[in-house]
């Protein structure tokens, strides 16, 4: 996998720009070529798409974009296009401030994505983004369960850190969550 590439820029293409790597040209795909010019060097983290019709690197100077990117794409439907595409239409910050209050109206008026789609991006890393982990494990139904009976995400939050650790198997910790009294 190539985490990162480091090289002078020789041309910007208008989906992204061909980095000098040791006299290879590499086309890296990036949000916006715009800001870079020919016979700058850069240094840019990368993501390596493969896929069934070839290869693609994907290119950001921020590893904060990087990680939203990665993020973006762990949301089913969710390819390196549309991710990159999502961080041309907003800046990096709004989008995870939008996704963490759960603001679909400007996912879909500014971003440009389908309701649909805004809110599955919504549900699937909003949590990601906001501080407190819950995407993985038992913890992450529960977390879900508890967004459906009508908890807030911060009262869901609260509820889970109230969980004794003696709970285990998500229905024990979901039974334990209600009792919590998170909400």
């Amino acid at each position: 996998m190539i985490r990162e590439i480091r090289g002078t820029v020789l041309s910007v293409e208008p989906a992204g720009v061909v980095v000098d790597v040791s006299g290879w040209g590499v086309l890296v795909n990036v949000a916006t070529p715009d800001v870079f010019s020919a016979g700058e060097d850069v240094t840019l983290k990368t993501h390596l798409a493969v896929k069934q019709d070839g290869v693609e690197l994907y290119g950001f100077a921020d590893p904060a974009d990087l990680r939203f990117f990665e993020l973006s794409l762990s949301v089913s439907g969710v390819g390196p296009k549309t991710a990159l595409s999502l961080l041309r239409r907003a800046p990096r910050a709004n989008l995870e401030a939008a996704i963490a209050k759960r603001d679909i109206s400007y996912l879909t008026q500014v971003v440009g994505l389908g309701k649909k789609a805004a809110e599955k991006l919504v549900v699937e890393i909003s949590e990601k983004i906001g501080g407190t982990d819950v995407s993985t494990g038992e913890d992450a139904e529960v977390f879900d369960t508890l967004v459906a009976l009508g908890y807030t995400e911060r009262e869901a939050r609260r509820a889970l850190s109230g969980i004794p650790g003696s709970a285990v198997g998500k229905e024990a910790r979901l039974k334990a969550a209600l009792s919590s009294n998170g909400k």
